[in-house]
């Protein structure tokens, strides 16, 4: 990797993408839908300089039934394939990832601004997740349940759910989508993809990827597909009675409005949403250990993730040493602010001019509110870097009762809050309506284990002497309160995906009814 800031034209053209020309911005398969001239059209622009990468077509209406069409058709043959031949077509599109891993990793770090050693691990996902569902192809168990009739039989089984709607944001451009996509199709299902109006590109290559290997092996056109649009379409996903669950990644405004829709039409729906992390730093913690969990998580993907630190409990017997060595280290920090694809680059850029405005505009708020900022917040301008969306890391102590500190902002601030008593870090650890990802750092095993009992962390994930940021594949990806309650990835997210039927048979020669209820005619 060279000191770059720009996405090469091979990359580029080794996924698919020629950015010479208007893209489609619908597929139903191995063919991309015409476009005609009244389209409108999306522009992508990298956040790392300003450049404009491509225009992509967005999906009208009519073409979006068309997908669903094609979604559905396809999903009659797709859940009548047995789920391990199914895995072994995911299994054949993780290798097609492994193949372009490089080149699509530099596309996700170009189109979305994260280091380019992030774009790779985002693209591994991938080829995770796909690993996973393998797996999981051969383990779609049920139970066999006993009946209280003689000569009968109870089972549980699961069947394939039908279309899913998949909602993804800009963050993580590919690895979500592939969490649902992945799990779905060893499942039996079929997706429906509406990236980020942000990232198009990466979704384009991705779709390249995968109707290579449909094609390869002769499979429906419509089991994977793409639509690409604002914030309408996804409205027009929510309130289709065709799709069986949307599952919807984003602000917690957007996944009300996504649950209110699909609730309303009694559908299903996945839903992961904003995070307010917190790290809480005990007098036994290893300092050293935390500096470096606390630092990634606060300022990693420019403090654009779900799971970024946005808070740090700290007790006040290491308070102002902990301060201290944050202070030394924040200000180090612009020297590693730069192009994502330059491989000396720590912190990319923010992904648009609404997100730094965004920022600024919540560093106000807090101090208004009484909050002290340390360090950080300005706008970072270097050579090479004009165009781009480049912020210098804030630290800010607070309170956590201000508003600024109860609402998720996506850009890297990270703001100090002190605590006297273990009641009182849990207090305010859960005390925020988000309950995404945590952490505590400590070396006592009694603070450990009541940071993870029932009155310990209310969050979806709890970790001990490791980040906020940083999830793994295996284990089930989620939060509780306004994160909005789904769980992606690995446990058994996959039930998500499936509807749960309880079959009774009676081998008998008799008909006795449950509850030992006698109906004689």
């Amino acid at each position: 990797m060279n000191n770059s800031t720009t996405i090469s034209p091979a990359a580029l053209a080794a996924l698919g993408l020629d950015t010479q020309q208007t893209l489609p911005g619908a597929s139903t398969g191995q063919q991309f839908l015409p476009i005609a001239n009244t389209h409108e059209i999306i522009h992508s622009y990298s956040p790392v300089n300003g450049a404009l990468i491509g225009t992509v077509a967005k999906t009208t209406a009519a073409q979006y039934d068309q997908v669903v069409l094609r979604a559905q058709e396809a999903f009659k043959v797709w859940r009548e394939v047995p789920a391990p031949q199914r895995g072994e077509i995911v299994r054949q599109i993780g290798d097609a990832f492994r193949t372009h891993k490089e080149h699509l990793g530099w596309l996700v770090s170009y189109e979305m601004g994260k280091i380019y050693q992030e774009g790779l691990g985002e693209v591994q996902e991938i080829i995770d997740i796909c690993d996973f569902a393998v797996g999981l192809s051969r383990q779609l168990y049920g139970l066999t349940i006993p009946s209280e009739r003689p000569g009968h039989r109870m089972q549980e089984r699961w069947h394939p759910l039908g279309i899913v709607g998949v909602i993804s944001a800009f963050n993580f451009p590919v690895a979500v989508w592939s969490w649902n996509a992945m799990l779905a199709a060893v499942c039996g299902d079929v997706t429906i993809w509406k990236p980020s109006e942000k990232t198009p590109l990466c979704a384009l290559a991705c779709q390249h990827i995968i109707q290579d290997v449909l094609r390869r092996n002769n499979l429906p056109e419509g089991i994977f597909n793409l639509t690409v649009g604002e914030a309408e379409l996804g409205q027009l996903m929510s309130a289709d009675t065709r799709i069986d669950l949307v599952s919807a990644t984003g602000s917690t405004r957007m996944g009300k409005a996504v649950a209110g829709t699909v609730a309303s039409r009694l559908g299903k729906f996945l839903l992961e949403l904003g995070g307010n992390n917190a790290i809480v730093l005990t007098p036994q913690a290893d300092l050293k250990l935390a500096l470096q969990a606390i630092v990634f998580g606060a300022v990693g993907t420019c403090g654009q993730r779900c799971t970024s630190t946005r808070r740090l409990i700290i007790h006040e017997s290491v308070y102002d040493k902990v301060k201290e060595a944050l202070l030394k280290t924040y200000q180090s920090l612009p020297a590693r602010i730069g192009s994502p694809l330059d491989s000396q680059t720590l912190i990319g850029p923010l992904i648009d001019a609404d997100a730094v405005r965004m920022m600024q505009d919540r560093l106000q708020h807090v101090q208004a509110e009484g909050g002290t900022l340390l360090f950080g917040g300005q706008v970072h301008t270097a050579p090479g870097l004009e165009g781009g969306h480049y912020v210098v890391p804030a630290l800010v102590e607070a309170r956590n009762e201000m508003t600024s500190v109860q609402h998720e902002t996506f850009a890297p601030i990270l703001y100090l809050l002190k605590y006297s008593t273990w009641e009182e870090a849990i207090a305010l650890h859960n005390g925020v309506p988000q309950g995404l990802s945590s952490a505590i750092f400590t070396g006592n095993f009694r603070e450990a284990e009541q940071f993870l009992s029932p009155s310990g962390s209310d969050c979806g994930i709890a970790n001990v002497n490791i980040g906020t940021s940083g999830a793994e594949i295996g284990g089930a990806f989620g939060g509780e309160k306004e994160t909005g309650g789904g769980r992606e990835s690995g446990s058994d997210a996959w039930k998500a995906y499936m509807r749960r039927q309880t079959q009774t048979l009676n081998y008998s020669e008799a008909l006795p009814l449950a509850q030992g209820i006698r109906f004689d005619i």
